[in-house]
């Protein structure tokens, strides 16, 4: 059994990313490569379920809390066999971190996502993603979400009425455009999508190729707005630039006015990545 690093999203709405050192059923997480949780889950409760048991929910047990600058806080300790077993998957996962938290961030491992297609049956908002097609079958809401952030913190100069948040207004005016259909795609190492099943009809749309350009790179597709409405979703991404900025393969001129952006909230950027 092989020790996985990855990366995966935090969706609808992105709020950042999440890296996982994963071995059998032992993982450490982090969303700043600083402080990271180990968590351990008695995955013997499985045994004999069958295909039905890989949905199962079992409850997490803290291992424990690590960072480099106070070391290792263990989580309780429970005197059994079945939890020495887990003991040691966690000390795999543990002893593994010490040696690759420094690589962080890790290679993105979630190539399947699902869409919020708009009235054209194109990609409107990124809803999800997930690291296997196995996953896919998960029922997460299917209506796009600005955030309960977005919705206390987010100021737009193109909101018409500022007595209602902005982030209350764009959410109600991106699920406007919905189709109410969503649909997973696979996505390639050159970001084409291969259509997989879809959400609430579309059946016909099942194996359709789209081109990357179909899929906006900031989860939001902007085309056939209005001007003020375009400027809300573009300041909607600028509010988002500390989060934003933790994507690979953004263009050149994306990420330099993203960083534009996160100039203006360098405490945020502080408080996250350099506590």
């Amino acid at each position: 059994m092989r020790i996985e690093c990855f990366a995966q999203r935090l969706l609808n709405p992105f709020r950042g990313v999440v890296h996982t050192i994963r071995f059998a059923s032992a993982e450490a997480v982090t969303t700043d490569g600083i402080e990271w949780d180990i968590y351990v889950a008695n995955d013997a409760l499985l045994d004999g379920l069958g295909r039905a048991g890989k949905r199962a929910q079992i409850s997490d047990i803290r291992y424990g809390h690590w960072s480099a600058e106070k070391g290792l806080k263990r989580g309780p300790l429970y005197p059994s066999d079945d939890f020495r077993r887990l003991e040691e998957m966690g000390a795999v996962v543990y002893e593994h971190l010490l040696r690759v938290h420094r690589d962080v961030p890790f290679r993105f491992r979630d190539p399947f996502e699902l869409w919020l297609l708009d009235r054209n049956d194109q990609p409107l908002a990124l809803l999800h993603s997930v690291r296997a097609d196995s996953e896919t079958d998960t029922r997460p809401p299917l209506d796009w979400r600005a955030g309960m952030a977005a919705q206390e913190q987010f100021r737009s100069a193109a909101i018409a009425d500022p007595a209602e948040p902005a982030g209350v207004t764009l959410t109600r005016y991106v699920n406007s455009l919905a189709s109410g259909v969503a649909q997973w795609f696979r996505r390639s190492d050159d970001g084409d999508g291969l259509g997989l099943h879809t959400l609430k009809g579309g059946d016909e749309l099942r194996g359709r190729v789209l081109d990357a350009e179909a899929f906006p790179p900031l989860f939001i597709a902007t085309a056939g707005m209005d001007a003020a409405h375009t400027r809300l979703v573009r300041d909607y991404h600028a509010w988002q630039a500390p989060w934003m900025l933790l994507l690979p393969h953004l263009k050149p001129a994306t990420r330099s006015a993203l960083e534009a952006c996160a100039c203006q909230q360098a405490e945020l950027i502080e408080k996250r990545l350099f506590r």
